[in-house]
């Protein structure tokens, strides 16, 4: 299949105001918050297929429709300033965000659809390519594209991870889609802006100066970007195969795709003596198939140490707890590690265990001593495969990514752009049929890839190839 390219032409760009201006004071980062500034921007986006409504009256109606959901999100429309101290924050200051309208009309949807290879064109499709999040002091917090293409029409989205996670980044895609289409947005999504949490930190994060702040992986590494459907059928099976019990067509599909549901128990009798071992979720069972499939893949030694890293939302593990509504970033990482030789040798469960292990120990003390771990060395924490053998799985199938009408429809796919990505990334979508189906966008090596498309115990899970 020849490599699809993207002929873009920018038609128009401008900035978009508040409709209101802000009363909303200076944001102190948080720890989470500060953590991110040597990434990327955060590139999420949605395709669509082509509007009702003509250019000319649609791109006017996208900009007052952001206009209105910057007020009730004026920390998008800020930008980040330092103090005299060292301390970092958001000043809400309406200075805007970039709005550019642009049309690739070379590109189709059958383009970015008809392979589950991602094209490199879906780069051109958002703004701020490999921006640093750092760089919002003297730019945009975000920018929108909207791209016309040939049969469809792509909203990307670049925004500082400094200043958002995935949950608050939906939240804020979900409501500019319903005031898009005049749909009245739920009072349960108004922003909680709140710093009084101990996320946020009375040290000060030393930071290099210059040309000096960057990603700390190498950007131009090669790689291959592909999307693996799981069906939801599919996801059961696995799920019971890793649970050693039958399987159902009764699982509960919130239960199911609990990204982080590790609660459950279940209890196996032997001898008269009742064990209770924990009840392995379906997106932990998901993991614990990319950890085996891709450590084969990876040809490793025996004794190398590899590492799965999770992304945990802390909002509803912190005592006291933080509302699911909180704005920013509350994230940390959590990492199982085992040797290749284990990893391999022993069985799916094992591996599943070892997961479900490191997500169920992440309780508020565990929250804590990271915070506590940060401010003995305050840095911004280090994306990138260092030692060949590290996967790190972010984003969630239970963001509300497909929870996008505009007033033309769900979207067709939900992609990201070039940012953060290193062999061994991945990051988990909803389906877009719903019902616990799960997307996972997956990045690797060539060579890795390649042997991973062959590996049966991995692609007898895949659907839709």
């Amino acid at each position: 299949m020849a490599p699809v390219s993207a002929t873009l032409t920018v038609l128009s760009h401008c900035t978009v105001l508040p409709h209101h201006k802000s009363t909303l004071g200076d944001l102190k980062l948080s720890i989470s918050d500060l953590n991110m500034l040597c990434c990327h921007y955060i590139q999420k986006g949605c395709l669509y297929t082509t509007p009702s409504q003509p250019s000319n009256t649609l791109i006017p109606h996208l900009q007052n429709a952001l206009s209105q959901t910057l007020s009730n999100f004026p920390p998008f429309a800020g930008r980040l300033k330092t103090d005299t101290h060292g301390y970092v924050y958001i000043t809400c200051n309406d200075a805007g965000v970039d709005f550019i309208h642009a049309a690739a009309t070379n590109l189709t949807v059958a383009d970015l659809l008809s392979s589950p290879d991602v094209p490199p064109a879906v780069n051109h499709l958002f703004p701020f390519h490999h921006k640093i999040s750092y760089t919002a002091h003297s730019s945009p917090i975000m920018a929108f594209q909207v791209t016309e293409l040939a049969d469809g029409v792509f909203l990307g989205c670049a925004v500082c991870h400094a200043v958002t996670d995935g949950a608050s980044f939906w939240n804020f895609f979900n409501t500019f889609a319903a005031i898009s289409r005049g749909a009245a947005t739920c009072a349960s999504r108004v922003p909680d802006f709140r710093r009084e949490s101990f996320l946020v930190s009375k040290l000060v994060l030393p930071l290099p100066e210059g040309d000096d702040i960057k990603v700390t992986f190498n950007v131009d590494e090669p790689f291959r970007e592909k999307i693996f459907s799981f069906s939801r059928e599919s996801i059961q099976k696995l799920k019971a195969a890793v649970n050693n019990n039958h399987f159902s067509e009764n699982v509960d599909v919130v239960e199911m795709m609990a990204k982080m549901n590790s609660d459950t128990q279940q209890k196996t009798v032997t001898r008269d003596v009742t064990v209770e071992t924990p009840e392995i979720s379906s997106f932990q069972s998901l993991c614990a198939l990319m950890w085996r499939c891709v450590t084969r893949a990876r040809n490793l030694e025996d004794l190398k140490t590899t590492t799965f890293r999770m992304a945990v939302n802390v909002r509803q593990r912190m005592e006291p707890k933080l509302s699911d509504s909180y704005f920013g970033n509350a994230i940390q990482s959590t990492a199982a590690c085992a040797s290749a030789r284990d990893v391999l040798s022993r069985d799916l469960r094992w591996c599943a265990e070892q997961l479900n292990k490191s997500v169920r120990a992440y309780d508020s003390t565990m929250v804590r001593r990271a915070v506590e771990n940060w401010e003995r060395e305050p840095k911004c924490f280090e994306l990138g495969n260092h030692d060949g053998a590290t996967l790190q799985m972010g984003s969630s199938p239970r963001f509300p990514m497909f929870d996008n009408d505009f007033g033309w429809g769900r979207p067709m796919a939900v992609r990201s752009g070039g940012a953060n990505k290193f062999d061994g990334k991945m990051s988990a979508f909803p389906g877009r049929g719903g019902g616990g189906d799960v997307d996972l966008e997956v990045i690797l090596a060539p060579k890795t890839m390649a042997r991973l498309e062959c590996d049966p115990e991995f692609m007898v899970y895949v659907s839709g190839l």
